[in-house]
C-alpha cells in the first residue's frame, strides 16, 4: 500500500495503514459466497506520527463510531462488487475525516445581547401572555 495524501503537505505514512478484505454481506448470488470484496481499512492514530495532537483529538471526536479501544480507526467499505474500488472509497472516506479534523474552529467570542434585541423579547413574551389570557373560560353572571 502507497502513502495517503491529505494535502499537499500531509501524506499519511503506509506504515500506519493497513487492511483486509473479507466476505461482504447482503445479496450478490454465488458470488457473495466466493469473492471477498468488503474492505476493512485500518488507521492507526495512536502511532502516527503524520498528524498532531490536536488534529488527533479532532479526529477521534469526528470519527467516533469508526474508533475501536485500541485507539485505530477502522473503516469498511462494500459499496461496490469490485476490492479495489471498495479500497479507494475506504482510502477517501478516511482522507476525507482527516482534512475535516485539521480545520482549527474558529474561537467563539462572548457576546451579550443587544437592548433591541432584549426590548424584542420583551414584546415577544407580553404578546404570547395576552394571546394566553384570552383562553381563559368565560363565566356566565345570568
Amino acid at each position: 500500500m502507497d502513502d495517503l495524501p491529505i494535502t499537499q503537505n500531509i501524506v499519511v505514512a503506509a506504515r500506519d495503514l493497513s487492511w483486509k478484505a473479507v466476505r461482504a454481506s447482503g445479496p450478490g448470488g454465488q458470488n457473495v459466497n466466493k469473492v471477498a470484496t468488503k474492505v476493512e481499512l485500518c488507521f492507526n492514530l495512536a502511532e502516527s506520527t503524520d498528524l498532531n495532537e490536536s488534529t488527533k483529538a479532532r479526529l477521534r471526536r469526528l470519527a467516533a463510531r469508526y474508533l475501536d479501544a485500541n485507539d485505530q480507526l477502522l473503516i469498511t467499505s462494500q459499496t461496490t462488487r469490485a476490492q479495489r474500488q471498495n479500497l479507494a472509497l475506504a482510502l477517501e472516506t478516511l482522507a476525507d475525516l482527516i482534512r475535516r479534523a485539521l480545520v482549527v474552529p474558529k474561537q467563539r467570542r462572548k457576546t451579550k445581547p443587544t437592548r433591541a434585541s432584549k426590548a424584542a423579547r420583551v414584546r415577544n413574551k407580553l404578546h404570547q401572555a395576552k394571546k394566553k389570557q384570552t383562553r381563559t373560560r368565560v363565566v356566565d353572571d345570568a
